[in-house]
């Protein structure tokens, strides 16, 4: 309810006779706008304020509703309108505006004096242009009691229909938002015969974040987050106190859910359930920065809301037919009534990504009250220049899909898809059977450590879903090139739809000509192709297959029926998702024994992933001793760990060796920085070493599990380099006693703020009572016992430090 003893500073703009005839009507309408320093304090999102007219010379009558409504975002909407008739023969009269509120209460009451009248030989003149303002200083002030005034049953009901009947701008506008996100739809997995696709809000599942501590952002704003794992409205939930939270990254590789989460938070916006995630009302906008790049990189790029009105909008389903009011855009973001969500700074070229950035730089100065989110993976954010870098300091890594998530997932998207097959019942029957489908594949994924592994991805634990679903009763995919590989013969073969793929085009030929293609675009370098280019792509690919179709029909064929292949923008073609070009390519290498192309490289971040769905379709001999032979030891020892849990029993004893050798040679920068006191460099080696164990990717968080349960082997090769060339004063074994003498237990679990702060003190990582950032860290041989290393901490939440002690503590003892 709103709270009536706060004021509303508005000005009345009223047009009405300042001369009339007796016996004449007149028009007088009455309209009520917020002053520029009007601030809403109200939890309504409208305020409707109605008008009564009483005068000794006209008698009035209201034409329609006499109601104006201020809104929370800017100005208002509605006019009260009057006739007035004049009655009396007097010289001089007056008219009493009373406006009231929904409640029927008073707020105040304006009077019209010196109104005269002329005599019949004269025109009557209505000035249309007479205006009423009331002076800054004042305001209307709504009664703290509600009143028995008899107009208080009929106002409300006036009030109550009138809602019903307006549609306002804004209402429409979100309705367009909203359905351009309502349905998830999984890339690379297009319908199937009685898979249906589900709305966004029936099997969305809150990703859990993790803020890098190493941030230059202050001590308060750090600690209204939780100490291990939050969502993204904890965040935003502090905006409006701490300013970091108006700039926000969210980081993760492909298939982690960036898109999902942003459809997520427009999707809640959209239909105004934020309140459930007790958060203020924003209005969202939802954009593609891939779609934009060229817009934006250009020297006169439009301002962001240039941007909304001609082309975000009118982009949406149904946006076309918008009127957009870019005064109403620019209240809302100067107001900081907006949340701007930017999807896929990865995705945008290269050489434009400086241009971006310093776009959203310039909207997010010009627009600081507002909240902006970008989405991005970790390579592309972090390898911007230094001089054209994005200004984000809240940077958000989305964490690994934990049990209870995988959980309620699955069964949500099962019971979504018995309802949909029984005409939208939820009955007890279609319960039990959804029940039953995600006990049978939850049971499967946890027993098998291999399928706990691709189901912390959410991306692949959809694939897992889909299969299951498809194929009822079949043995789930045991690594991620057999699920890619399944995927594709789904999508290509199994389906009905398929069929429809011109007769002399088999289903192998079909993914051929698609490896084909995605090899040339990871040489490239590309991730999007148009049309033009596709097409010639496409004709030599068909004619070395000896295929005798048109490019055009096969590609309209692969689009509309496999969706493996998807028209992004107007003649603009990617992949469904980047992790399928990745791996059609790896295919392609093996099938075509091209494995010698890989070499050149081992040390580029863009093929890792391709070199290591290779490395899982083949023995992997020869790949890891070339990749050791050029140095590429890290790389080595991922493709290890990529086929060991498949390599014949033959080659065991040969693996063994080479994980031994590799193991060896891994630790080889590590002990050169130590030996050298280069601790900064030899603190970021730690990290890498330790996260590539866990064969993740650089920039990727450790989770309690992983650390309660790192390699003994690992842990104790990295730790005793540490103590050895600092002499004990860095390293695990020391940060774990000075834990231990604070009073804490090695039981893998947080020791309580007040022990941790008594820690963070003892090693240095609090100065006067606040914890440093990463940039803060001292990399001096002077820092105090313990400070080092530090960095495979920081993309963490405090007291995960906890779990590796209690590690460091078994493999030691």
């Amino acid at each position: 309810m709103t709270d009536l003893s706060r004021a509303i500073a508005i000005k009345p703009i009223i047009k009405y006779p300042r001369e009339a005839q007796v016996g004449k009507t007149y028009l007088m309408t009455i309209d009520l706008q917020p002053e520029k320093e009007f601030e809403w304090q109200y939890e309504e999102e409208e305020y409707p304020i109605y008008c009564t007219v009483d005068s000794n010379l006209f008698n009035s009558q209201p034409v329609g509703e006499p109601v104006v409504v201020l809104h929370r975002f800017g100005g208002s909407y509605g006019e009260s309108k009057f006739l007035l008739t004049t009655l009396s023969k007097q010289a001089e009269g007056r008219i009493e505006i009373s406006l009231v509120n929904k409640w029927g209460i008073p707020i105040k009451t304006l009077k019209l004096e010196g109104i005269q009248l002329i005599p019949s030989t004269k025109l009557e003149q209505l000035d249309t242009n007479k205006e009423v303002s009331i002076p800054k200083s004042d305001t209307f002030q709504t009664d703290i009691q509600r009143s028995a005034n008899p107009l208080t049953v009929g106002i409300r009901n006036l009030y109550n229909s009138l809602r019903r009947q307006l549609k306002t701008f804004e209402n429409q506008y979100l309705a367009c938002q909203a359905a351009d996100i309502q349905a998830l739809r999984t890339e690379g997995i297009s319908s199937q015969t009685g898979i249906f696709t589900p709305l966004l809000d029936e099997v969305f599942i809150p990703l859990q974040l993790a803020s890098s501590t190493g941030q230059s952002f202050n001590s308060s704003a750090r600690q209204t987050l939780p100490d291990e794992s939050f969502s993204i409205w904890d965040c935003i939930a502090n905006a409006s106190r701490e300013p970091v939270f108006r700039k926000m990254s969210i980081l993760a590789w492909g298939g982690y859910g960036k898109t999902t989460l942003l459809k997520h938070i427009a999707y809640v916006y959209s239909t105004r359930r934020y309140q459930q995630y007790k958060v203020q009302k924003h209005i969202p906008v939802l954009m593609s920065l891939r779609k934009y790049q060229n817009l934006l990189a250009q020297d006169q790029a439009p301002d962001l809301i240039e941007l909304i009105v001609n082309y975000h909008v009118p982009s949406l389903p149904g946006g076309a037919d918008l009127q957009v009011a870019s005064e109403w855009v620019e209240r809302i973001l100067q107001k900081g009534n907006a949340i701007i969500l930017m999807d896929g700074f990865d995705e945008v070229v290269a050489a434009q990504r400086s241009a971006i950035a310093n776009w959203i730089n310039q909207q997010m100065l010009r627009y600081n009250k507002s909240i902006f989110i970008l989405a991005s993976r970790p390579k592309a954010y972090h390898e911007q220049v230094t001089s054209d870098r994005l200004q984000i300091d809240m940077q958000l890594w989305v964490k690994d899909f934990g049990a209870e998530q995988r959980k309620a997932y699955v069964e949500n998207w099962y019971l979504t898809q018995e309802r949909y097959a029984h005409g939208g019942r939820n009955t007890s029957d279609v319960q039990h059977r959804a029940a039953q489908s995600a006990s049978d594949l939850l049971t499967q994924i946890e027993a098998r450590q291999e399928l706990s592994d691709l189901a912390k991805n959410p991306l692949l634990l959809n694939m897992l879903v889909y299969l299951h679903q498809h194929y009822p009763g079949a043995e789930l995919p045991k690594h991620r090139a057999e699920l890619y590989r399944e995927i594709c013969q789904l999508q290509l073969k199994d389906r009905p739809a398929t069929r429809k793929l011109n007769s002399s085009l088999t289903e192998s030929e079909a993914q051929t000509i698609l490896q084909m293609l995605a090899l040339e675009m990871m040489r490239k370098r590309q991730e999007q192709i148009d049309q033009s280019a596709l097409l010639k792509q496409l004709t030599t690919y068909l004619e070395n297959q000896g295929v005798r179709i048109p490019a055009q029909d096969f590609l309209e064929s692969v689009v509309q029926i496999s969706e493996l292949l998807v028209e992004r923008e107007i003649n603009e073609y990617s992949f469904a998702h980047f992790s399928f070009q990745e791996y059609l390519a790896a295919t392609q290498i093996v099938q075509a024994k091209q494995e010698n192309l890989l070499y050149e490289y081992f040390s580029d971040d863009w093929w890792k992933q391709t070199l290591l769905l290779y490395a899982t379709q083949v023995n992997p001999n020869n790949l890891v001793r070339e990749a050791m032979n050029r140095g590429a030891t890290d790389l080595a020892y991922a493709c290890l760990q990529q086929t060991t849990r498949q390599i014949e029993p033959a080659l065991k004893a040969e693996i063994e060796v080479l994980v031994k050798t590799v193991q060896t040679l891994r630790y080889q920068d590590l002990e050169g920085y130590l030996k050298n006191g280069q601790w900064k460099l030899a603190d970021t080696e730690t990290y890498s070493l330790m996260i590539t164990t866990l064969g993740k990717e650089e920039g990727r968080l450790f989770s309690p599990e992983e650390l309660i349960n790192f390699p003994c082997e690992e842990l104790r090769a990295i730790d005793q380099l540490w103590i050895k060339y600092s002499q004990g004063k860095f390293g695990f074994s020391t940060q774990k006693q000075i834990y231990v003498e604070c009073g804490a237990i090695l039981d893998g679990r947080y020791p309580g703020n007040q022990i941790w702060r008594r820690f963070g003190d003892r090693v240095g990582w609090r100065i006067n009572d606040e914890w440093i950032t990463l940039d803060e860290t001292s990399y001096e041989f002077s820092a105090p016992l313990g400070h080092l290393p530090r960095r495979c901490f920081m993309l963490n939440n405090a007291g995960l430090e906890c779990y590796l002690y209690s590690r460091v503590h078994t493999c030691t003892s």
